[in-house]
């Protein structure tokens, strides 16, 4: 028997479980609330159409009062629905402190005014409004229990209550049903408030359980502080990041172990916390005891601002804290090695430079003495054999004073010293000359260079000097890269406030996976047929260099066997102060 009862209750439970309301149901309280309101009300409800048969039994005929009363006695019912519907809590405790007001005032004006035994039930008002856990709603119907009192008094004063009661049954019968009904009432009442209470005590319990957890197995110490930063309650892992138990920490006994130059830093982070209400993040040093001594570690402290449940105010910060020493070590480690690479670059820009510098005066000397032997200008050398290889000298000496210039001009952009000089020039007179430059050695490989300019363009403002260095190594690539009867096109146009110089040939093209590499210094690609030519790799970067310098770049497509066009873009007109920019050492690279 005992066992079908337990089973009846808990499904009830489970029915008035579904009735809450969706939005309070991952709240304990809250559910608990609204469980135990709308179980009161449809139990009213119930009750009353249980007593109506006994009622009816008891009296000759129902009247038209037995009938209102019977759906007032009924109305809780819907009141129940309405909360289920809406999950107002408040407004259905508001709805149902005046239907109760109006029920107890009306029956007590039935049954003898304020000497009606029905008068204490007024006390029954704002208690059962306490369950919504608001003080605006018990005060309301604290003041609609007085409203109906202050209506019977003044109905009896005035004479408006009837001198006998207008219900068809004795007196000791209306007492004994509103005596059973008042103990039922209010057995229901308690019973919700038992209910309301056992939840929050096991919600309560549960929280602390999984606090407890969570404080006893974090590896961040969580401390809390006030408004001034002292230390109320420190999580047990500060034995693990400090070596210490959370009691030494109360008061200003973590701000003691912080290392007095940092200590500005963690009271400005816990200020700046409690006045902004926004999260703060600090990073400082503190005082840890180890078994081989004390030692001072990094800590990152992640502040967060605490708030009152209803205002909302800053009622102190709470803070996380963890050690960050092996991740400041691989910082460090990091700068270092920055340090050094940094360093090796200067070093190695500097030794290029002042090599460069160092080569350019014998490889002068060579270049004009080869240069006097293969003109014979101080008479005949004799032997052909000696006139050919005074040329191959002079070719050679001219060859590496280009790529020695190469390399300084390199070094130079890299250490950001290179200075442009900027003047406007007209674009299809620089095409022109590069043009001309180039054409020997184009018809010397047997190849067609062709320079196409339309008119109109605008002038370049730009270091005219830099712009025709960088054409000349495009031109110079393309004829290096084009066999024998291939033609290579040079034009210019207008797109953007930006003038394209265009360098296209129908050489032997470059491979997908070698397009990124052209740019990098001292890289060159190779061929379809996997044959290298002559450069040491530097023309392109030097390019690359000079266009970013312009604030420009270079792009690269072509296939292989088919190919290559060389863009160089450039603004119009130079942004001021952008001269002295040191350019990114990646080219704009895109395959065709």
């Amino acid at each position: 028997m005992r066992l079908l009862v337990g089973k009846g209750v808990r499904k009830l439970g489970a029915y008035f479980d579904l009735l809450v309301h969706a939005s309070v149901r991952d709240d304990v309280i809250g559910a608990a609330r609204q469980r135990s309101f709308i179980a009161a009300q449809l139990l009213a409800g119930l009750l009353a159409l249980c007593v109506l048969p006994v009622y009816l039994a008891l009296t000759s005929k129902p009247t038209a009062l037995d009938a209102v009363a019977f759906f007032w006695f009924l109305s809780p019912i819907g009141i129940a629905v309405f909360l289920s519907h809406t999950g107002k809590i408040g407004a259905a405790h508001l709805i149902s402190a005046a239907n109760f007001t109006g029920l107890i005032t009306f029956s007590a004006w039935l049954t003898g005014g304020l000497a009606s035994f029905l008068v204490p039930w007024m006390v029954v008002v704002p208690l059962e409004a306490a369950l919504s856990n608001d003080r605006r709603v018990v005060a309301w119907a604290a003041g609609l229990a007085s409203l109906g009192l202050i209506m019977l008094a003044a109905g009896g004063a005035l004479g408006l209550v009837p001198p006998e009661p207008l219900l068809p049954v004795s007196a000791n019968l209306l007492g004994l049903f509103g005596a059973m009904a008042a103990v039922i009432y209010a057995a229901g009442l308690a019973i919700a408030i038992q209910a309301v209470h056992r939840r929050s005590e096991d919600a309560l319990r549960v929280g602390e359980e999984h606090y407890r957890l969570l404080a006893e197995n974090a590896s961040d110490m969580i401390t809390r502080h006030d408004e001034r930063g002292r230390v109320l309650f420190a999580s047990h892992a500060s034995q693990q990041v400090l070596g210490e138990p959370p009691a030494e920490l109360i008061g200003d006994g973590l701000f003691e172990r912080v290392h007095i130059a940092d200590r500005p830093a963690y009271l400005t982070a816990l200020s700046q916390c409690s006045a902004s209400g926004g999260p703060i993040t600090v990073e400082f040093r503190l005082r840890q005891q180890a078994p081989s001594g004390e030692r001072y570690s990094w800590v990152e402290m992640r502040c967060r601002p605490l708030r009152t449940p209803r205002g909302g105010a800053v009622a102190g910060v709470l803070a996380g804290t963890r050690d960050i020493s092996e991740r400041k070590a691989q910082e460090d480690e990091l700068l270092r090695a920055r340090d050094e690479a940094e360093s090796a670059s200067r070093a190695k820009t500097q030794f290029l430079a002042s090599m460069s510098h160092e080569l350019r005066t014998p490889l002068n000397a060579v270049i004009g003495f080869s240069e006097i032997l293969d003109r014979e200008l101080f008479g005949t050398l004799g032997e052909q054999r000696y006139r050919d290889y005074a040329r191959m000298i002079h070719e050679s000496g001219e060859h590496l004073l280009h790529v020695v210039n190469d390399i300084l001009d390199m070094s130079k952009i890299e250490a950001g010293k290179f200075k442009l000089l900027k003047e406007p020039f007209d674009v299809s007179s620089l095409v022109s000359s590069c043009a001309d430059v180039m054409r020997h050695e184009a018809e010397a490989k047997q190849l067609t260079l062709i320079a196409e300019v339309p008119s109109g363009l605008p002038e370049l403002v730009a270091d005219k000097r830099a712009c025709k260095q960088m054409l000349l190594n495009v031109i110079s690539n393309a004829i290096k890269f084009t066999d024998a009867g291939g033609v290579v096109r040079i034009s210019a146009r207008e797109a953007d406030g930006m003038i394209e110089l265009i360098v296209a040939d129908n050489g032997i093209g470059i491979s997908e996976h070698d397009l990124p590499k052209l740019g990098h210094p001292f890289v060159q690609a190779d061929n379809a047929y996997n044959r290298s030519h002559d450069g040491a790799g530097l023309g392109l970067s030097v390019v690359q260099g000079l266009a970013r310098l312009h604030e420009g770049r270079l792009e690269m497509a072509s296939k292989l066997s088919q190919g290559t066009t060389a863009t160089i873009v450039l603004p119009v007109k130079l942004p001021q102060g952008e001269r002295d920019k040191r350019p990114p050492q990646d080219p704009a690279v895109t395959a065709a």
